[in-house]
């Protein structure tokens, strides 16, 4: 895969960290390609701001941090008030729907959202809402071959959970596929954000 990168973020206990190890172990281990990865956290360990950065490339990458994002994956408002001026002309900007309102877009890019809380909740965890997001990203984005993430998710979960995770992938996945087939939303969601400001 040509030079890509990717920022997630959202709020402690969101699994923001543990995404960003199943998506770089996906690509150095199972695909057999190059990935960085650095992390920040806010002052507050669970709640507080929270996010990972990844590089990934098919050649060794010089330059371990991310300076504009390709790929934006947001898990919460204040994530996306922090972050979304850094993605890059363009780029792409995952959002978890049911947490994240879009508003005064940034550099005009393709804009996907999946309601992750609400897809976990259906499996009967919602703290699967990482894995649903990483299956929703792999679908879209296409970087990623979907069995090299899985194996990166079995690998990287306590057994017990295993099949729960893998299930979380499979509804992101899924749910991202048809998702990609409708096309970005970004047109949509500048709308509303017209309609929005008009209103106040």
């Amino acid at each position: 895969m040509p030079l890509t990168e990717l920022r997630i973020a959202g709020f402690g206990g969101q699994g923001v960290i543990l995404s960003a190890i199943v998506l770089g172990k996906a690509a150095s281990i199972h695909q057999g390609e190059f990935a960085t990865m650095t992390q920040n956290f806010g002052p507050e360990a669970r709640g507080g701001a929270c996010s990972a950065q990844l590089v990934l490339s098919d050649k060794p990458v010089l330059y371990p941090y991310v300076t504009r994002p390709d790929v934006l994956v947001v898990m919460s408002q204040e994530a996306y008030s922090k972050f979304a001026p850094e993605l890059k002309d363009g780029g792409t900007l995952l959002v978890e729907r049911d947490l994240v309102r879009v508003t005064d877009l940034p550099a005009h890019p393709r804009v996907y959202s999946v309601p992750a809380t609400r897809l976990a909740e259906e499996l009967g965890k919602r703290m699967v809402l990482n894995i649903v997001m990483v299956g929703f990203f792999t679908a879209i984005t296409q970087l990623l071959e979907p069995e090299a993430v899985r194996k990166a998710v079995a690998d990287s979960v306590p057994a017990s959970f295993r099949d729960l995770n893998l299930k979380a992938f499979d509804k992101g996945y899924e749910y991202g596929k048809t998702a990609l087939a409708a096309g970005p939303e970004a047109a949509d969601l500048e709308h509303q954000a017209v309609l929005s400001q008009e209103a106040q």
